[in-house]
């Protein structure tokens, strides 16, 4: 019973952890795509797909419906503009993203590794930028140095000098080696453009998961002029990256139900074998096979309680361990996180409990038939 018990308490322990680190995992890479680009892009239809989009006019018919919807929780305009910084000894290609004084800094605040976040006014110009610790690290900068960036505006080969007021570090090195934050203002001067003109919106949701329902709802929102796009329509290799982490954890969990349940049947087999004579003499007394599996399932369900609940208990210390001081940690360049992201929902929790619970109490029914073929006389013989 003991080995059983075990086998249980392991069993689920490992699939409450693989689950944990998998949503805890798929819920990182999501927060930081989407602190980056938001839910849903909103630009004007192009051809090509590139940093340099097509003027939009700020005021949209659409804000409106947007302000009250209680699906989107922000929705922010930004532009961006390929660049070049240039250092004494350096060249980075990088893209100038601005943004406005609507800007939800949220995200960045809480990922700065030195300095502050600036504060961008519709009106008033703002040299400050923030740059992630990869290129700052890559390029020989420090917080409040100035920073030359380059760019190309029609024919002309236009410099702009900008301040560091702050470094950030999210970890994904897509992004960190690629986006500087800066005031829309200087983008809308290097593109000729009036105030009122930005190159799209970037929407919000209160739920990622009502991301592929709301993207088509916006798309129709927005005109026929332009065009609203999810996160998965623009990354979709890392969609696809993470869609491919649920298969790992499904075979894993497929290979431990799989050892589960041998050591389930051998447990219940030897238990049934230790207990032939009493069937035999239960058997003789006229009890009926229904009768004597129901006893050996009450058992069994004994086991599988004590084995979920040790279980259980084991994952969720070692799971909250593990998110409040991080002791597992891996190669930020791999997997984008410093350390092993856990996240316990509720929900996953009872199902994976359920799921087991009816899992294990099939698999117990396999050994059980052994008993319709013990007969009283043999099993008192040679008891």
């Amino acid at each position: 019973m003991v080995i059983a018990v075990t086998a249980i308490a392991l069993g689920t322990a490992i699939m409450f952890i693989a689950i944990a680190i998998l949503t805890g995992f798929k819920n990182e890479i999501r927060e930081k795509v989407v602190g980056f680009s938001g839910h849903i892009q909103i630009t004007r239809f192009s051809e090509n797909s590139n940093f340099e989009p097509q003027p939009i006019e700020r005021n949209q018919p659409f804000c409106r419906k947007f302000s009250a919807s209680k699906d989107i929780r922000h929705f922010q305009v930004f532009a961006t503009k390929a660049g070049i910084i240039k250092t004494r000894d350096q060249i980075q290609g990088v893209v100038l993203k601005g943004v406005g004084s609507d800007f939800d800094w949220s995200f960045f605040k809480n990922r700065m590794a030195a300095g502050t976040v600036p504060r961008f006014s519709d009106t008033i110009r703002s040299d400050e930028v923030i740059l992630s610790r990869k290129l700052a690290d890559l390029l020989n900068l420090k917080l409040h140095d100035d920073l030359r960036m380059y760019f190309i505006s029609g024919n002309s080969n236009l410099g702009r000098k900008f301040r560091i007021a702050g470094i950030y570090d999210t970890g994904l090195e897509e992004f960190d080696k690629l986006y500087v934050i800066g005031s829309i203002y200087h983008i809308q001067k290097l593109n000729n453009w009036n105030p009122g003109q930005v190159g799209g919106f970037e929407v919000f949701l209160n739920n990622f998961n009502d991301m592929d329902r709301m993207g088509p709802e916006i798309y129709h929102q927005v005109g026929f002029s332009l065009d609203a796009s999810t996160l998965r329509m623009i990354y979709p290799q890392i969609f696809d990256w993470l869609g491919l982490q649920d298969i790992n954890v499904m075979i894993i969990l497929i290979l431990i139900v799989l050892v589960s349940a041998t050591t389930i049947i051998s447990t219940l087999l030897i238990l049934i074998l230790e207990r032939t004579s009493m069937i035999g003499l239960l058997k003789a007394l006229g009890m009926r096979n229904r009768g004597i599996r129901k006893m050996f399932l009450y058992h069994a369900f004994y086991i599988i309680s004590w084995g979920m609940i040790w279980g259980n208990a084991i994952a969720w210390v070692l799971c909250i361990i593990q998110k409040k001081y991080g002791l597992v940690k891996l190669s930020e360049e791999s997997y984008y996180v410093s350390v092993v992201p856990v996240n316990i929902d509720l929900l996953n929790i009872i199902l994976l409990n359920t799921g087991t619970l009816v899992v294990c109490y099939l698999i117990f029914f396999i050994p059980l038939f052994v008993i319709a073929r013990i007969t009283p006389v043999k099993a008192i013989r040679f008891s």
